[in-house]
């Protein structure tokens, strides 16, 4: 793989080589060709490939990690998870952000102080039981923190950083609520009201539901914040 000139990546988006998405890995494959090694989706087969071509074949396989069978998020995609379930909206990430706001609790509160958690920190962790239970660890960079309580907010990025730069491990936390926006909405959004949506750079393509307890209408869309959150 030293030739990145006869290399398309497939135009996934999945996450899975540590970028946010695959136009990101091309930039940096400019300087480091070895980085192809990274994307699961170039198999020999597949190397060479137009993209439309690699994800015909994703589709037909049993992969998980994008949505098999049907059109990538964007591009006139329905609003239906990756095991064929509605929802009502995708939540996007704030445009100023490099993912999106996840507030957290650890499961041993103490940890925000114990690990001297600050604005700006890596961390990793994973959303464990009744609140999410979501079997993927993720990663992030905080961006408030409240060492009293313990609860903070960051926004969840990919596992790039903590390979590149170290991070602090939360172990198992709660998902206490989630802020975003919605630029596109299968129905009207209510405050007080539980409404399934899929957060826009969820790995799996699963639904989650939550409570919204705020809205605010901007030029861009519907400013939102939901708590209470379930994964199904």
């Amino acid at each position: 793989m030293n030739n990145t000139t006869a290399i398309e990546l497939p135009g996934l988006d999945c996450g899975l080589c540590g970028f946010r998405k695959c136009s990101e890995m091309a930039e940096h494959m400019k300087e480091k060709p070895e980085l192809a090694q990274r994307c699961i989706h170039l198999s020999r087969e597949n190397i060479g490939r137009r993209p439309a071509e690699t994800l015909q074949t994703c589709q037909a396989s049993a992969c998980t990690t994008c949505t098999t069978g049907r059109p990538m998020p964007g591009v006139s995609a329905p609003f239906t998870d990756s095991l064929g379930r509605e929802f009502d909206f995708y939540l996007e990430h704030f445009p100023e952000d490099p993912g999106p706001r996840e507030i957290i609790l650890p499961h041993n509160p103490m940890l925000t102080r114990e690990l001297d958690v600050q604005v700006g920190d890596i961390l990793i962790g994973r959303p464990l039981g009744m609140s999410c239970g979501c079997p993927i660890t993720h990663c992030g960079v905080a961006v408030a923190v409240d060492q009293r309580n313990g609860v903070m907010t960051w926004c969840v990025t990919g596992p790039l950083g903590p390979r590149q730069h170290g991070y602090k491990d939360l172990g198992y936390y709660i998902a206490e609520g989630y802020e975003g926006m919605v630029h596109k909405s299968r129905v009207e959004l209510r405050i007080g009201m539980r409404h399934f949506f899929q957060p826009r750079m969820c790995m799996l393509q699963w639904r989650h539901s939550g409570l919204i307890n705020y809205l605010n209408k901007t030029n861009d869309g519907w400013q939102i914040r939901l708590e209470g959150l379930f994964i199904g």
